[in-house]
Protein backbone atom coordinates (compact mmCIF):
# COMPACT_ATOMS: atom_id res chain seq x y z
CA UNK A 1 0.00 0.00 0.00
CA UNK A 2 1.41 3.40 -0.94
CA UNK A 3 -1.26 5.67 0.81
CA UNK A 4 0.98 8.45 2.83
CA UNK A 5 -1.60 9.43 6.12
CA UNK A 6 -1.34 12.71 7.12
CA UNK A 7 -3.24 11.45 10.47
CA UNK A 8 -0.83 11.21 13.53
CA UNK A 9 -2.43 8.38 14.06
CA UNK A 10 -2.42 6.66 10.63
CA UNK A 11 0.96 7.47 10.25
CA UNK A 12 2.03 5.43 13.41
CA UNK A 13 -0.14 2.61 12.81
CA UNK A 14 0.71 1.75 9.38
CA UNK A 15 4.44 2.53 10.62
CA UNK A 16 4.55 -0.50 13.54
CA UNK A 17 2.40 -2.68 11.35
CA UNK A 18 -1.21 -2.79 12.80
CA UNK A 19 -3.09 -2.18 9.98
CA UNK A 20 -4.19 -5.45 7.74
CA UNK A 21 -7.80 -3.28 5.84
CA UNK A 22 -9.74 -0.47 6.02
CA UNK A 23 -12.72 0.47 4.42
CA UNK A 24 -11.38 3.84 3.22
CA UNK A 25 -8.14 5.06 4.38
CA UNK A 26 -8.39 8.30 2.39
CA UNK A 27 -11.63 9.29 3.86
CA UNK A 28 -10.72 8.24 7.81
CA UNK A 29 -7.28 9.71 7.91
CA UNK A 30 -9.11 13.17 6.47
CA UNK A 31 -11.58 12.70 9.53
CA UNK A 32 -8.53 11.53 12.10
CA UNK A 33 -6.90 14.80 10.53
CA UNK A 34 -9.39 17.79 11.55
CA UNK A 35 -10.84 16.69 14.72
CA UNK A 36 -11.46 14.34 17.13
CA UNK A 37 -12.30 10.68 16.01
CA UNK A 38 -13.97 8.54 18.37
CA UNK A 39 -13.48 4.43 17.80
CA UNK A 40 -14.56 1.74 19.21
CA UNK A 41 -13.66 -2.23 20.30
CA UNK A 42 -15.86 -4.39 21.47
CA UNK A 43 -15.01 -7.41 23.82
CA UNK A 44 -17.11 -10.27 24.40
CA UNK A 45 -16.91 -11.24 28.15
CA UNK A 46 -16.52 -14.74 27.61
CA UNK A 47 -13.17 -15.32 30.16
CA UNK A 48 -12.13 -13.82 33.73
CA UNK A 49 -9.39 -11.50 31.88
CA UNK A 50 -8.12 -10.46 28.53
CA UNK A 51 -5.18 -12.45 27.31
CA UNK A 52 -2.21 -11.66 25.26
CA UNK A 53 -4.25 -12.59 21.75
CA UNK A 54 -6.53 -9.47 22.66
CA UNK A 55 -3.22 -6.83 22.93
CA UNK A 56 -2.56 -5.90 20.22
CA UNK A 57 -5.99 -4.02 19.64
CA UNK A 58 -5.49 -2.81 23.45
CA UNK A 59 -1.93 -1.36 21.65
CA UNK A 60 -3.81 0.09 18.97
CA UNK A 61 -6.88 1.64 21.17
CA UNK A 62 -4.14 3.01 23.50
CA UNK A 63 -2.29 4.34 20.11
CA UNK A 64 -5.61 6.05 19.22
CA UNK A 65 -6.03 8.09 22.74
CA UNK A 66 -2.35 8.82 22.56
CA UNK A 67 -2.94 10.62 19.28
CA UNK A 68 -5.54 12.29 20.57
CA UNK A 69 -8.68 10.93 19.68
CA UNK A 70 -11.59 8.96 21.53
CA UNK A 71 -11.64 5.34 22.01
CA UNK A 72 -14.55 3.14 23.58
CA UNK A 73 -14.23 -0.34 24.93
CA UNK A 74 -17.50 -1.61 24.28
CA UNK A 75 -18.30 -4.55 26.66
CA UNK A 76 -20.28 -7.45 25.35
CA UNK A 77 -22.93 -7.87 28.20
CA UNK A 78 -25.60 -8.41 25.52
CA UNK A 79 -23.73 -10.11 22.75
CA UNK A 80 -21.59 -12.55 24.81
CA UNK A 81 -25.44 -14.04 26.13
CA UNK A 82 -25.12 -15.32 21.99
CA UNK A 83 -21.36 -15.97 21.19
CA UNK A 84 -19.39 -15.09 18.10
CA UNK A 85 -19.09 -17.49 15.76
CA UNK A 86 -16.33 -15.98 13.82
CA UNK A 87 -13.63 -19.40 13.04
CA UNK A 88 -14.58 -21.13 15.82
CA UNK A 89 -15.81 -24.94 15.42
CA UNK A 90 -18.52 -25.01 18.01
CA UNK A 91 -20.83 -23.00 19.67
CA UNK A 92 -19.30 -21.22 22.81
CA UNK A 93 -21.09 -21.95 26.04
CA UNK A 94 -23.98 -19.42 27.40
CA UNK A 95 -22.99 -17.74 30.53
CA UNK A 96 -25.26 -16.21 32.96
CA UNK A 97 -25.87 -12.30 33.84
CA UNK A 98 -23.85 -12.87 37.25
CA UNK A 99 -20.79 -14.61 35.34
CA UNK A 100 -20.57 -11.59 32.81
CA UNK A 101 -20.77 -9.06 35.40
CA UNK A 102 -17.74 -10.48 36.89
CA UNK A 103 -15.91 -11.25 33.87
CA UNK A 104 -16.62 -7.67 33.36
CA UNK A 105 -14.86 -6.40 35.82
CA UNK A 106 -11.98 -8.45 35.65
CA UNK A 107 -11.49 -7.35 31.86
CA UNK A 108 -12.10 -3.79 32.95
CA UNK A 109 -8.95 -4.14 35.87
CA UNK A 110 -6.64 -5.17 32.67
CA UNK A 111 -8.09 -2.12 30.17
CA UNK A 112 -7.44 0.26 33.17
CA UNK A 113 -3.76 0.09 32.61
CA UNK A 114 -3.58 1.34 29.19
CA UNK A 115 -6.21 3.54 29.00
CA UNK A 116 -7.25 6.72 30.44
CA UNK A 117 -10.91 6.69 31.48
CA UNK A 118 -13.25 9.96 32.47
CA UNK A 119 -15.37 12.60 30.98
CA UNK A 120 -12.71 14.36 28.62
CA UNK A 121 -13.20 15.12 25.11
CA UNK A 122 -10.42 12.06 24.48
CA UNK A 123 -11.08 10.29 27.79
CA UNK A 124 -12.40 6.36 27.12
CA UNK A 125 -15.57 5.39 27.62
CA UNK A 126 -16.45 1.61 28.96
CA UNK A 127 -20.03 1.00 27.82
CA UNK A 128 -22.00 -2.45 27.76
CA UNK A 129 -24.06 -2.92 24.46
CA UNK A 130 -26.43 -4.91 26.97
CA UNK A 131 -27.72 -1.30 27.73
CA UNK A 132 -29.47 -1.60 24.16
CA UNK A 133 -29.40 -5.02 23.48
CA UNK A 134 -31.24 -6.39 26.11
CA UNK A 135 -34.72 -4.22 25.57
CA UNK A 136 -34.79 -4.47 22.02
CA UNK A 137 -38.26 -5.25 20.39
CA UNK A 138 -38.14 -8.64 18.74
CA UNK A 139 -40.57 -7.95 15.72
CA UNK A 140 -39.51 -4.21 15.34
CA UNK A 141 -35.60 -5.18 15.31
CA UNK A 142 -36.53 -7.76 12.68
CA UNK A 143 -38.60 -4.97 10.32
CA UNK A 144 -36.30 -2.01 10.95
CA UNK A 145 -33.20 -3.78 11.03
CA UNK A 146 -33.25 -7.27 9.90
CA UNK A 147 -34.44 -6.44 6.20
CA UNK A 148 -31.11 -4.78 5.32
CA UNK A 149 -29.14 -7.75 5.72
CA UNK A 150 -29.19 -10.34 2.95
CA UNK A 151 -28.63 -14.28 4.08
CA UNK A 152 -26.93 -15.18 0.84
CA UNK A 153 -24.53 -12.65 1.72
CA UNK A 154 -23.93 -13.40 5.35
CA UNK A 155 -23.51 -17.28 3.75
CA UNK A 156 -20.53 -15.79 2.13
CA UNK A 157 -19.11 -14.74 5.11
CA UNK A 158 -15.88 -16.72 5.57
CA UNK A 159 -16.69 -17.04 9.22
CA UNK A 160 -19.49 -18.90 8.05
CA UNK A 161 -18.58 -20.45 5.48
CA UNK A 162 -15.89 -22.36 7.16
CA UNK A 163 -18.18 -23.92 9.36
CA UNK A 164 -20.92 -25.22 7.13
CA UNK A 165 -18.64 -25.87 4.54
CA UNK A 166 -17.48 -28.57 7.65
CA UNK A 167 -20.79 -29.10 7.97
CA UNK A 168 -20.67 -28.06 11.61
CA UNK A 169 -23.73 -26.96 13.19
CA UNK A 170 -24.22 -22.88 13.26
CA UNK A 171 -27.58 -22.00 15.21
CA UNK A 172 -30.06 -19.00 14.89
CA UNK A 173 -28.87 -17.82 17.58
CA UNK A 174 -25.20 -17.19 16.58
CA UNK A 175 -26.14 -16.49 13.26
CA UNK A 176 -27.92 -13.16 14.47
CA UNK A 177 -24.69 -12.13 16.27
CA UNK A 178 -23.05 -10.61 12.98
CA UNK A 179 -26.36 -8.48 12.51
CA UNK A 180 -26.60 -7.44 16.54
CA UNK A 181 -22.71 -6.33 15.89
CA UNK A 182 -23.56 -4.32 13.20
CA UNK A 183 -26.71 -2.60 14.98
CA UNK A 184 -23.75 -2.08 18.13
CA UNK A 185 -21.93 -0.18 15.56
CA UNK A 186 -24.96 2.12 14.14
CA UNK A 187 -25.88 2.17 17.99
CA UNK A 188 -22.88 3.94 19.03
CA UNK A 189 -22.48 6.10 15.77
CA UNK A 190 -25.91 7.24 17.53
CA UNK A 191 -25.25 8.03 20.59
CA UNK A 192 -21.74 8.62 21.06
CA UNK A 193 -21.00 10.40 17.20
CA UNK A 194 -18.61 6.92 16.79
CA UNK A 195 -16.79 7.32 13.06
CA UNK A 196 -14.65 3.91 13.45
CA UNK A 197 -14.87 0.73 14.20
CA UNK A 198 -11.19 -1.25 14.74
CA UNK A 199 -10.77 -5.30 15.32
CA UNK A 200 -8.58 -8.29 14.26
CA UNK A 201 -9.17 -9.18 10.55
CA UNK A 202 -11.62 -11.72 11.54
CA UNK A 203 -13.97 -9.07 12.27
CA UNK A 204 -13.69 -7.82 8.90
CA UNK A 205 -17.53 -9.29 7.63
CA UNK A 206 -19.08 -7.61 10.85
CA UNK A 207 -17.55 -4.75 10.61
CA UNK A 208 -18.42 -4.44 7.30
CA UNK A 209 -22.10 -4.87 8.17
CA UNK A 210 -21.60 -2.00 10.39
CA UNK A 211 -20.97 0.46 8.36
CA UNK A 212 -23.77 -0.28 5.52
CA UNK A 213 -26.18 -1.25 7.89
CA UNK A 214 -25.07 2.94 9.38
CA UNK A 215 -25.47 4.17 5.87
CA UNK A 216 -28.54 2.59 4.72
CA UNK A 217 -30.49 3.65 8.54
CA UNK A 218 -28.90 6.38 9.17
CA UNK A 219 -27.48 7.80 5.97
CA UNK A 220 -24.15 8.56 7.76
CA UNK A 221 -20.27 7.59 6.52
CA UNK A 222 -18.62 5.60 9.17
CA UNK A 223 -15.16 3.51 9.25
CA UNK A 224 -13.79 -0.04 9.72
CA UNK A 225 -10.08 -0.87 10.35
CA UNK A 226 -8.95 -4.32 10.92
CA UNK A 227 -6.07 -5.62 12.52
CA UNK A 228 -3.26 -8.96 11.15
CA UNK A 229 -4.40 -12.29 12.83
CA UNK A 230 -0.94 -12.90 14.17
CA UNK A 231 0.98 -15.87 14.68
CA UNK A 232 4.48 -16.01 15.81
CA UNK A 233 7.20 -17.13 13.25
CA UNK A 234 7.42 -20.95 13.90
CA UNK A 235 3.52 -20.51 13.22
CA UNK A 236 1.77 -21.11 16.40
CA UNK A 237 -1.17 -18.40 16.93
CA UNK A 238 -0.06 -15.34 19.43
CA UNK A 239 -0.75 -15.67 22.79
CA UNK A 240 -1.00 -19.60 23.34
CA UNK A 241 2.18 -21.37 25.01
CA UNK A 242 2.30 -24.91 26.20
CA UNK A 243 0.27 -23.77 29.71
CA UNK A 244 -2.86 -22.48 27.94
CA UNK A 245 -3.51 -18.72 27.21
CA UNK A 246 -1.28 -16.04 28.66
CA UNK A 247 -3.64 -14.08 30.77
CA UNK A 248 -3.36 -10.38 31.19
CA UNK A 249 -4.74 -10.25 34.85
CA UNK A 250 -2.41 -10.78 37.83
CA UNK A 251 -4.70 -13.47 39.42
CA UNK A 252 -4.66 -15.71 36.55
CA UNK A 253 -1.03 -15.05 35.26
CA UNK A 254 2.14 -13.43 37.51
CA UNK A 255 3.69 -10.80 36.14
CA UNK A 256 6.83 -12.77 36.26
CA UNK A 257 5.24 -15.83 33.90
CA UNK A 258 3.82 -12.70 31.75
CA UNK A 259 7.83 -11.50 31.47
CA UNK A 260 8.74 -14.94 30.85
CA UNK A 261 6.55 -15.26 27.51
CA UNK A 262 7.57 -12.11 26.15
CA UNK A 263 11.35 -12.82 27.01
CA UNK A 264 11.08 -16.19 24.97
CA UNK A 265 10.03 -15.05 22.00
CA UNK A 266 11.56 -16.21 18.75
CA UNK A 267 14.67 -14.16 17.55
CA UNK A 268 12.54 -13.77 14.05
CA UNK A 269 9.82 -11.84 16.14
CA UNK A 270 11.40 -9.57 18.44
CA UNK A 271 11.42 -6.50 16.06
CA UNK A 272 8.28 -6.93 15.16
CA UNK A 273 6.58 -7.45 18.28
CA UNK A 274 8.55 -4.46 19.72
CA UNK A 275 6.56 -2.21 17.02
CA UNK A 276 3.49 -3.29 18.47
CA UNK A 277 3.71 -4.63 22.00
CA UNK A 278 5.78 -1.66 22.80
CA UNK A 279 6.25 2.00 22.67
CA UNK A 280 9.97 2.15 21.72
CA UNK A 281 10.61 4.52 18.50
CA UNK A 282 10.65 2.55 15.63
CA UNK A 283 14.11 2.96 14.61
CA UNK A 284 15.40 1.62 17.65
CA UNK A 285 12.64 -1.72 17.50
CA UNK A 286 14.30 -2.31 13.98
CA UNK A 287 18.04 -1.52 15.70
CA UNK A 288 16.95 -3.91 18.30
CA UNK A 289 15.61 -6.98 16.34
CA UNK A 290 18.21 -6.88 13.84
CA UNK A 291 20.71 -7.93 16.51
CA UNK A 292 22.06 -11.53 15.76
CA UNK A 293 23.70 -13.80 17.96
CA UNK A 294 23.86 -13.67 21.90
CA UNK A 295 23.09 -10.19 21.67
CA UNK A 296 19.82 -10.57 20.32
CA UNK A 297 18.56 -11.80 23.80
CA UNK A 298 19.53 -8.37 25.62
CA UNK A 299 16.60 -7.11 22.51
CA UNK A 300 14.50 -9.98 24.45
CA UNK A 301 14.96 -9.02 27.65
CA UNK A 302 14.30 -5.11 26.97
CA UNK A 303 10.45 -6.38 25.07
CA UNK A 304 9.84 -8.26 28.21
CA UNK A 305 10.39 -5.48 30.41
CA UNK A 306 8.41 -2.52 28.27
CA UNK A 307 5.38 -5.18 27.66
CA UNK A 308 5.56 -5.84 31.51
CA UNK A 309 5.82 -2.46 32.76
CA UNK A 310 2.91 -1.36 30.75
CA UNK A 311 0.53 -3.76 32.07
CA UNK A 312 2.04 -4.31 36.20
CA UNK A 313 4.15 -1.36 36.55
CA UNK A 314 7.54 -0.68 35.97
CA UNK A 315 8.89 -2.31 39.28
CA UNK A 316 6.77 -5.80 38.38
CA UNK A 317 9.13 -5.79 35.15
CA UNK A 318 12.33 -5.23 37.19
CA UNK A 319 11.75 -8.16 39.39
CA UNK A 320 10.91 -10.54 37.39
CA UNK A 321 13.95 -9.18 35.36
CA UNK A 322 15.44 -9.95 38.67
CA UNK A 323 14.07 -13.10 39.46
CA UNK A 324 15.23 -14.51 35.60
CA UNK A 325 18.88 -13.55 36.19
CA UNK A 326 19.07 -15.33 39.52
CA UNK A 327 16.87 -18.68 38.39
CA UNK A 328 19.03 -18.84 34.96
CA UNK A 329 22.65 -16.76 35.35
CA UNK A 330 22.51 -18.31 39.35
CA UNK A 331 20.66 -21.54 39.44
CA UNK A 332 19.12 -19.90 42.32
CA UNK A 333 15.25 -19.95 43.55
CA UNK A 334 14.03 -16.17 42.86
CA UNK A 335 11.89 -14.11 44.82
CA UNK A 336 9.47 -13.92 42.14
CA UNK A 337 8.83 -17.29 40.54
CA UNK A 338 4.90 -17.86 40.24
CA UNK A 339 3.82 -20.10 43.83
CA UNK A 340 1.60 -22.82 43.97
CA UNK A 341 0.36 -22.81 47.91
CA UNK A 342 -0.85 -26.57 49.17
CA UNK A 343 -2.81 -27.05 52.55
CA UNK A 344 -2.55 -30.58 54.23
CA UNK A 345 -5.87 -31.36 52.76
CA UNK A 346 -4.19 -31.29 49.27
CA UNK A 347 -1.65 -33.03 49.54
CA UNK A 348 -3.12 -35.80 51.79
CA UNK A 349 -1.40 -39.18 51.82
CA UNK A 350 0.73 -37.83 49.31
CA UNK A 351 0.55 -36.07 46.04
CA UNK A 352 2.00 -37.23 42.57
CA UNK A 353 4.72 -34.96 40.95
CA UNK A 354 2.33 -35.08 37.67
CA UNK A 355 -0.80 -33.27 39.76
CA UNK A 356 2.03 -30.67 40.86
CA UNK A 357 3.08 -30.28 37.30
CA UNK A 358 -0.49 -29.40 36.36
CA UNK A 359 -1.36 -27.42 39.22
CA UNK A 360 1.48 -25.42 39.51
CA UNK A 361 0.97 -24.58 35.57
CA UNK A 362 3.77 -26.38 34.03
CA UNK A 363 2.12 -28.70 32.21
CA UNK A 364 -1.27 -28.12 30.43
CA UNK A 365 -2.70 -31.56 31.47
CA UNK A 366 -1.70 -34.92 33.44
CA UNK A 367 -0.70 -36.50 30.17
CA UNK A 368 1.63 -33.45 29.22
CA UNK A 369 3.02 -33.83 32.32
CA UNK A 370 3.49 -37.84 32.51
CA UNK A 371 4.94 -37.26 28.93
CA UNK A 372 7.18 -34.03 30.18
CA UNK A 373 8.47 -36.42 33.31
CA UNK A 374 9.00 -39.58 31.07
CA UNK A 375 11.60 -37.36 28.27
CA UNK A 376 13.19 -36.04 31.28
CA UNK A 377 12.34 -32.86 30.63
CA UNK A 378 10.77 -31.93 34.72
CA UNK A 379 13.50 -31.10 37.18
CA UNK A 380 12.96 -30.93 41.12
CA UNK A 381 15.51 -28.19 42.86
CA UNK A 382 17.29 -28.07 39.61
CA UNK A 383 18.09 -32.20 39.45
CA UNK A 384 16.19 -34.41 36.67
CA UNK A 385 13.39 -36.30 38.26
CA UNK A 386 14.23 -39.60 37.77
CA UNK A 387 10.78 -41.52 39.02
CA UNK A 388 7.65 -40.87 36.73
CA UNK A 389 5.56 -42.12 39.71
CA UNK A 390 6.90 -39.91 42.68
CA UNK A 391 4.92 -39.02 45.27
CA UNK A 392 5.34 -35.96 47.94
CA UNK A 393 4.52 -35.78 51.06
CA UNK A 394 3.75 -33.24 53.91
CA UNK A 395 7.24 -33.91 55.17
CA UNK A 396 8.79 -33.38 51.51
CA UNK A 397 6.85 -30.06 50.97
CA UNK A 398 7.64 -28.62 54.63
CA UNK A 399 10.42 -26.10 52.47
CA UNK A 400 9.35 -24.69 49.35
CA UNK A 401 10.26 -27.11 46.49
CA UNK A 402 11.48 -25.48 42.92
CA UNK A 403 9.91 -27.29 40.03
CA UNK A 404 10.99 -27.15 36.30
CA UNK A 405 9.56 -28.04 33.13
CA UNK A 406 12.19 -27.35 30.60
CA UNK A 407 14.65 -24.72 30.68
CA UNK A 408 12.80 -21.88 31.01
CA UNK A 409 9.26 -22.33 32.91
CA UNK A 410 9.81 -22.87 37.04
CA UNK A 411 7.35 -22.53 40.07
CA UNK A 412 7.41 -22.54 43.59
CA UNK A 413 5.25 -25.24 45.20
CA UNK A 414 4.62 -24.53 48.95
CA UNK A 415 2.89 -25.64 52.08
CA UNK A 416 0.51 -22.62 52.98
Amino acid sequence: MTYHPKSEFMATIMERGFIADCTDYQALDEALSTGVVTAYIGYDATAASLHVGHLLNVMLLRWFQKTGHRPITLMGGGTTKIGDPSFRSDERPLLDDAAIASNIAGMQAVLNRYLAYGEGPTDALLLNNADWLDGLEYIKFLRDVGRHFSVNRMLSFESVKSRLDREQSLSFLEFNYMILQAYDFMELNRRHGCLLQMGGSDQWGNIVNGVDLTRRMSEREIFGLTTPLLTTSDGRKMGKSAGGAIWLNEAMLSPYGFWQFWRNTTDADVGRFLKLYTEIDVEECDRLGALGGSEINAAKITLANEVTALLHGRAAAEAAEATAREVFEKGGVGDDLPKLTLSAEDIGDGISIAQLLVRAGLAGSGKEARRLLTEGGAKMDDAPIADPGLMLDEAALSTPVKLSAGKKRHALVQIG
